[in-house]
């Protein structure tokens, strides 16, 4: 018995030093959310206005529906985070929701900060899987 109880304290020690936590997301949740964070990275390091041939670079990241609906848009407004012309400088993903088994919600928080204020903005990403891959579906703000 005190055996077993030093094994399982040891194991106990060992993830508190390394911190180890499981990972509570459903799968779904982690390779969407792994697509989401590739996109709005891609995104943020380039030019974010809307623009025709911007779209056609991001067009691997979107649903084919969400693509045609962007397809004729005639705006410069960054349509994936605020749809203005109001740029954040950065972003960091949040909570993920398994709506289906091949649709989540996750959350993007969008961030401002210049010498004279700090803010921020949650808007959320519905993510499909169509065939095999996961893909930008909507933009919900």
């Amino acid at each position: 018995m005190l055996k077993a109880f030093c094994i399982f304290f040891f194991v106990f020690l060992i993830s508190c030093v390394t911190g180890s936590i499981p990972n509570l997301d459903e799968p779904q949740c982690a390779e969407s959310r792994e697509m989401v964070k590739k996109f709005y990275s891609i995104h943020f390091d380039g030019r974010m206005l809307f623009s025709k041939e911007n779209l056609k670079l991001q067009e691997r990241f979107l649903s084919p529906e969400f693509y045609t609906s962007l397809e004729n848009l005639q705006t410069e407004n960054d349509v994936f985070t605020t749809n203005s012309a109001d740029i954040p400088r950065a972003f960091r993903l949040g909570n993920c929701k398994l709506i289906e088994t091949n649709k989540t919600n996750v959350e993007i928080l969008l961030l401002w900060r210049n010498e004279s204020e700090s803010r921020q903005q949650i808007i959320n990403a519905e993510v499909i899987n169509q065939n095999d891959k996961w893909l930008i579906n909507k933009i919900l703000r």
